[in-house]
């Protein structure tokens, strides 16, 4: 039996696979699943290739092995090479990487690619942005909008698709909330995972108010603002019952960075 030629290995494949590692669980490489053989399908790939290099990506994941998960040690120059620049440059790779992503499945530009429910990609509107003025800035809010979807499937996969102080895992009471705002965040920070936290919408909106934080142990720290407002049932079953306790870590990719929290602690939070 003639054995089916190879399909080389293009940037854009490893693109794309590369958006799909920070989005799926490491066990869920595996060439059975649903989502990796629609999308190896589209690229014209075998599940079981997409899903071997997803394992080989692994192995350079510093988390994974500080877990004790080593991967496939078949990972190549060019995955070496594209791990590194892909992470180096998220600013830009990672919203080229979400376009190439989206365009096997649509030409619609005012869908995005959703892999939040288990084993199933589906295709969700887009999130509201300020309309585009011209046909560059059209061009430009694209651009922004693939790279916000990028960050908020990552983190919430990263997360387990929960929250990370309280366990909620309904995905439309989910934020991918900026530790360090997105407005005065350098290009390269708006976009790394490091800088993310998975919060539900309530907890989202105290941590940008500066009402909660998280300390060096990543435990959850309430302001004294906040606690003026005690004693409300509410206040006591969402925030009282979590003070102090570490919330739950993403099981890849990387922890929150202790500098972003550091900023956020030093510069939003209530009690700074």
């Amino acid at each position: 039996m003639l054995k089916a030629p190879s399909v080389k290995w293009t940037r854009e494949h490893l693109l794309i696979a590369l958006n799909l590692y920070c989005k799926l669980p490491f066990g869920k490489f595996h060439r059975l699943n649903p989502a990796i053989i629609e999308v190896a399908r589209k690229m014209g790939r075998t599940s079981n290739s997409l899903a071997m290099k997803l394992c080989n990506f692994a192995s350079l994941d510093r988390v994974q092995r500080a877990r004790g998960i080593k991967g496939l040690e078949g990972a190549s120059r060019q995955d070496r090479v594209m791990w590194h620049e892909f992470h180096d440059n998220l600013r830009t790779l990672a919203p080229a990487s979400e376009q190439l992503l989206h365009d096997l499945f649509t030409n619609n530009d005012e869908r995005e690619i959703d892999f939040l429910q288990p084993d199933r990609i589906r295709l969700e509107p887009s999130r509201r942005l300020t309309p585009p003025s011209g046909p560059t800035q059209s061009k430009a809010t694209v651009h922004i909008r693939r790279g916000q979807q990028f960050f908020r499937q990552t983190i919430l996969n990263t997360y387990g698709v929960r929250c990370c102080v309280t366990g909620i895992s309904i995905p439309d009471l989910l934020v991918a909330s900026h530790i360090k705002p997105w407005a005065v965040c350098a290009d390269k920070e708006r976009l790394d995972p490091q800088n993310g936290l998975c919060l539900s919408s309530l907890h989202d909106a105290a941590f940008d108010a500066g009402l909660i934080t998280l300390d060096e142990r990543f435990r959850l720290v309430l302001s004294k603002h906040l606690k003026s407002y005690l004693p409300q049932p509410a206040l006591k079953q969402n925030f009282v019952a979590y003070e102090g306790k570490a919330v739950h870590l993403p099981e890849k990719l990387a922890e929150p960075s202790q500098a972003f929290l550091e900023y956020h602690r030093g510069n939003l939070f209530a009690d700074a």
